[in-house]
């Protein structure tokens, strides 16, 4: 399976999950986007490691683990998201030790704020990125219905601009929801089309 390099786009606070972050990362060679929704302490911890001039007086817990490591020669060589289930991604930190190679199962947040640490590529599969990725260009519709795309044309014309998620997803259909997506994706509000996302995700799942 092809694996595609990702960087770090940005951070920014959820204005729909009271305490979480979305993180946002792009493709290296492309411009497809992959928002994870982080919570706040793991938001700090990317956050921290992201500006160079931010010194905590005491190590954080991300800090102490890269210590801890290099004190005993071990080195974060790469992260890999390699899985998404139920709108949860999961990540493998790649470690080398005397030139033996260990991979360790993590939480996609701290694999990122390690791999920050340490310098680490951070990647992903094609098939993910395909599948829970953005683009700021959005295609056209192809075969929406007219009530589908009636109810998005209404809806979003009252609640697009103020960047605004219906009360519940629950009730609303899947086609809705893609039609939606497209609009949040076009908006490049990513944080909320990654709820979007995840939401279609759990009915496919399901």
């Amino acid at each position: 399976m092809k694996l595609i390099q990702l960087d770090i786009k940005g951070i920014s606070y959820s204005e729909t999950q009271s305490g979480t972050y979305a993180l946002i990362l792009n493709e290296t060679k492309g411009d497809r986007k992959l928002p994870i929704v982080i919570g706040g302490f793991e938001a700090q911890a990317i956050a921290i490691a992201l500006d160079k001039d931010i010194k905590p007086s005491r190590p954080l817990t991300h800090d102490l683990f890269k210590s801890f490591a290099l004190r005993f020669e071990i080195i974060v060589k790469q992260v890999i998201i390699h899985k998404l289930v139920d709108g949860v991604f999961y990540s493998s930190l790649i470690c080398e030790h005397n030139k033996i190679e260990e991979i360790i199962d993590a939480r996609t947040s701290d694999a990122i704020a390690m791999a920050l640490r340490f310098d680490a590529p951070i990647y992903t599969y094609d098939s993910i990125l395909t599948r829970a990725g953005f683009t700021s260009t959005v295609p056209p519709e192809e075969d929406a219905k007219e009530t589908g795309e009636n109810w998005t044309k209404e809806w979003s014309a009252s609640n697009i601009k103020k960047n605004e998620l219906p009360n519940s997803l629950k009730h609303v259909s899947v086609s809705k929801l893609k039609n939606l997506l497209k609009k949040f994706v076009a908006a490049e509000d990513y944080e909320k089309a990654a709820i979007i996302r995840d939401e279609i995700s759990r009915r496919k799942d399901a």
